[in-house]
């Protein structure tokens, strides 16, 4: 027997809970969700532009299956939140954690930033850079939906610095910052100082991201 794509019960406006129960698909909880899914599929495109078995393919695999724990501990209602298993269906401290480790890891590996950065620098980056803009708004979302799990914010809410810090890192050195040098006796100076300011930034592209 063939299975379906189709099931038609969502043909009333609504749709399934995990382990039960049913929402308005235009509701809160469902917008979040719908918002992880694009973030994750935003992933997905980075990755068809990256070389099988590399370290970054890698890296976006496992943030991609993170983003499905996500997406369940987020379509589960409160009375069924007790059946979640912890880095299957629920998003623990150790995946967030896992986040702060890679983001500091590669932060190593490129220049210091010192200013907002121009996208657009290779496809791979400018990929990542539109999906860190998804992440972040997939964290609006899910703060509107008042999740039971407060990790899901935070791991977004990192997830969005990794994707920032991974865009950076394929730039390898060479980010176009958004203040250039007035003068082009002023250029070099500008450069030597990206390189030796601290990568503390005053503001981040994904805070101001619309």
């Amino acid at each position: 027997m063939t299975m379906r794509i189709y099931t038609r019960k969502g043909d009333d406006g609504t749709t399934g809970l995990l382990y039960g129960g049913r929402v308005a698909k235009d509701s809160a909880v469902i917008a979040a969700n719908g918002a992880v899914d694009e973030a994750q599929a935003s992933l997905g495109t980075v990755r068809a532009l990256t070389e099988r078995g590399s370290e970054l393919d890698t890296l976006l695999v496992g943030l991609e299956r993170d983003l499905y724990v996500l997406m369940a501990d987020l379509a589960t209602s409160p009375r069924h939140r007790a059946k979640l298993n912890p880095g299957v269906s629920l998003v623990t401290t150790e995946m967030v954690t896992a986040l702060e480790e890679r983001i500091d890891d590669l932060s190593t590996r490129f220049p210091p930033i010192t200013d907002f950065v121009v996208p657009g620098h290779d496809p791979v980056s400018a990929a990542l850079d539109v999906a860190r803009t998804t992440v972040r708004r997939a964290e609006r979302e899910t703060i509107k939906a008042a999740p039971e799990s407060p990790l899901v914010v935070g791991y977004l809410n990192r997830l969005s610095d990794l994707i920032w810090t991974m865009a950076r890192w394929q730039e390898h050195g060479d980010s176009l910052l958004s203040r250039t040098a007035s003068t082009a006796a002023d250029a070099p100076r500008s450069r030597r100082s990206s390189r030796t300011r601290s990568t503390t930034r005053p503001a981040r592209e994904s805070e101001v991201a619309p």
